[in-house]
């Protein structure tokens, strides 16, 4: 008798302290945050639209283009820069023989760019890449590809940013043509950043 009531108190405490930490997962803060450019328009979100089709697994995730930080230094590789090296995401890389649709832009002006996200997440900052004039739009993106500094950069110091984020930047000057702006969304307190490719017409 005395072992059953043992064995039932010490059932009744791991039980206790199983819903206590049940409970701490729910209230502990989201650790993955996800999100994707859609001014200038992303590729992964031209495929989630469906307005390109065969885009495979992106077209239901647009939010998960993640990976290493550190661009240009590190990050992904050259070649898979638009998926974040992520082979599920391939289609991102592929330059579909320069027939991305395009958003106008214009040069020198500014712009409102605007993040959704679907989990935000502490931020060290936002940074906007651009292509070198001369790049070839039927050949993947590379560093070699990119001007060596972002044209914009905007700090955000750790904040979380709003579900939806938008802010206002000065596009790069002198372009003209079919051109691709690589964002890259740096997260602060993860190895990780966030990477989308819109390609745009000056």
């Amino acid at each position: 008798m005395r072992n059953t009531r043992t064995a039932r108190r010490a059932g009744a405490a791991a039980l206790g302290l199983g819903l206590i930490a049940g409970a701490s997962l729910l209230i502990a803060p989201n650790a993955s945050g996800h999100g994707y450019t859609d001014s200038p328009i992303s590729r992964q979100k031209l495929c989630a639209n469906k307005t390109v089709p065969d885009c495979g697994a992106i077209q239901w995730e647009p939010q998960s283009v993640e990976g290493l930080k550190g661009f240009p230094a590190a990050g992904p590789a050259d070649g898979r820069i638009c998926s974040a090296g992520l082979t599920q995401f391939a289609e991102l890389d592929n330059p579909r023989g320069g027939a991305w649709p395009t958003t106008r832009l214009t040069s020198g002006q500014n712009h409102t760019f605007r993040w959704q996200f679907t989990a935000n997440h502490s931020t060290t900052d936002f940074k906007y890449y651009v292509t070198k004039n001369g790049w070839d739009p039927t050949k993947p993106l590379t560093r070699a590809s990119l001007e060596s500094q972002p044209f914009l950069t905007v700090a955000y110091n750790g904040a979380r940013p709003p579900m939806t984020f938008t802010h206002q930047g000065q596009l790069p000057s002198g372009k003209s043509g079919r051109h691709l702006i690589l964002a890259v969304w740096t997260i602060n307190d993860t190895a990780n950043a966030f990477y989308a490719c819109s390609d745009v017409q000056f």
